[in-house]
């Protein structure tokens, strides 16, 4: 499996983009701020052509560049239907300190021409990808992990924001819930395999194995208050 990766915009956020080689199909996932170039770039590099974005969430850091991506590609966008509003409101996401701090208050965002909904346990095939769904709410309503298996690739999971490495997303901000994000982990995440790859919204690549025997939050999950999310992310 080819797996390219950057982080983009002011908090950057991980972009993604996925294939099965070169030269081929490819899925991008979560296209943020000042991402359209580099995703271009990457497909000229690699000779890809995209099918798809998947998106972990709404916030305008992971999907800021979805519009010009999936229009410029005549290709749908895949969003989780609890955050599909942000699309076209962002600031619906965002506190107002952030939207003070960077954008003044006002963002103007817009729904990619094509936009499916994606559901929890669904199986995606993308670009000669297996793709499953997993329903992640706490960090938004809406987020999602996707978890992909390769013969010889070994598994991995595109987090989001609801799993980084020794930490976990913020549930401070509106559609955020700290009860769901800790039954998200518990049920989501300690289930799967301790050497699938983590591929989170911000910050380094980790594995589950690492994350289960250090990451604090979950360390804690069975105790009776865990400690609150740091502000990561928005």
């Amino acid at each position: 499996m080819l797996v390219i990766g950057f982080p983009t915009g002011a908090l950057q956020a991980n972009c993604f983009v996925l294939a099965t080689g070169a030269g081929g199909p490819c899925v991008v996932v979560d296209p943020g701020q000042e991402a359209a170039e580099p995703v271009a770039e990457a497909l000229r590099e690699h000779r890809l052509s995209p099918v798809a974005v998947l998106l972990t969430h709404g916030h305008f850091d992971h999907t800021f560049s979805v519009a010009p991506v999936c229009d410029g590609n005549d290709i749908p966008a895949w969003i989780h239907p609890d955050d599909r509003g942000m699309l076209s409101d962002p600031l619906r996401g965002m506190s107002a300190q952030s939207q003070a701090a960077f954008f003044g208050g006002k963002l103007e965002m817009r729904e990619p021409r094509e936009v499916r909904e994606l559901v929890d346990g669904a199986e995606l095939d993308l670009a000669g990808l297996r793709l499953t769904v997993d329903h992640t709410p706490g960090h938004t309503g809406g987020s999602v992990m996707f978890r992909a298996g390769a013969e010889e690739g070994g598994r991995l999971v595109l987090s989001g924001d609801t799993l980084f490495a020794g930490s976990i997303g913020r549930t401070d901000l509106p559609g955020g819930n700290h009860r769901e994000m800790l039954t998200s982990l518990r049920t989501k995440v300690l289930t799967l395999a301790d050497d699938t790859v983590v591929l989170p919204g911000h910050g380094p690549t980790t594995t589950i194995g690492r994350e289960r025997v250090s990451n604090p939050f979950l360390l804690e999950l069975d105790s009776p208050g865990a400690p609150a999310a740091p502000h990561r992310g928005l």
